[in-house]
């Protein structure tokens, strides 16, 4: 068994959280609660304490919820204060997973996951969370990836030459982006670290699609290419020349462009319905 909690908190920043008595056993079968109150009809907290617990924030999509374990639990009127730790060894699980997961996890009531409360679930967290999470990755030593991913779902990142005959081509990109609802980025419009490769690299893990123009054989670019295709992103490749494709990368297809007006409402376009595509699966 374990702890499932779904409030509207910090995990990661709050070591103490209080929750309303009157949000314990939310969705829990009755035989279940009926294991852990006394004879008042109160929450058992000592028995509640030895179960794992889930940490969550209500969401069906990409809120984070963390593995932990309740330290401490005592009654302060019609609340419950709570002395929390996370699991430093378990990765963090999507809402997303959750929700795919509902049926597993007896979270069938799709309110359980808008709402807040605390539930306790007849399921193996630990044998659960073994088959569903995000596996540690390798990292490299020439530039710094954190040990566990987190996608923005609407960020685009530009993998492009810094020349002022590429403005153009950045905002067409940047409206395709924005047609479809997502937000583009490239390195010069962020500066987080003093290297700008770190901020290329970060930028490229944060992107849920990655475009990579490849005109003129830039090798940056081609070294860019093969980091967001390393860490599994969705690449774009876009060009002037079909020859400007590296070849071990020609049997992807690409969308080849004209640096004019008419060729760039056209990459607009044939951007647009590429994106709409990936995040429609």
């Amino acid at each position: 068994m374990f702890n499932l909690l779904m409030f509207s908190v910090d995990w990661q920043k709050s070591g103490t959280v209080r929750v309303s008595t009157e949000r314990v056993f939310g969705y829990t079968d009755d035989h279940i609660t009926n294991r852990f109150i006394d004879n008042m009809g109160r929450p058992v907290l000592d028995d509640l304490k030895a179960l794992p617990c889930l940490f969550c924030v209500e969401g069906k999509d990409d809120e984070l919820a963390y593995a932990g374990r309740i330290e401490e639990a005592r009654f302060a009127g019609k609340e419950i204060v709570l002395k929390i730790s996370l699991d430093p060894d378990v990765p963090p699980v999507t809402n997303r997973t959750l929700y795919e997961n509902r049926v597993e996890l007896n979270m069938v009531t799709p309110i359980a996951f808008t709402r807040n409360n605390w539930a306790v679930k007849d399921i193996d967290l630990y044998r659960f969370l073994l088959r569903n999470i995000r596996p540690m990755r390798s990292r490299p030593s020439v530039f710094e990836i954190p040990e566990y991913e987190s996608i923005d779902q609407y960020l685009v990142s530009a993998m492009m030459p810094f020349d002022a005959k590429f403005k153009g081509v950045y905002a067409s990109i940047k409206e395709a982006a924005e047609n479809v609802g997502l937000d583009c980025k490239r390195a010069d419009d962020i500066w987080e670290h003093s290297s700008i490769i770190q901020d290329v690299v970060s930028l490229i893990d944060q992107s849920k699609i990655v475009i990579c123009d490849c005109s003129g054989r830039n090798p940056n670019v081609f070294y860019e290419a093969g980091i967001a295709h390393t860490l599994g992103r969705e690449v774009i490749l876009i060009t002037n020349s079909e020859y400007d494709i590296p070849f071990d990368i020609r049997h992807h297809r690409h969308i080849q462009y004209l640096n004019n007006s008419e060729g760039l409402a056209t990459l607009t376009s044939a951007l647009q319905s590429r994106m709409q595509t990936i995040i429609d699966r």
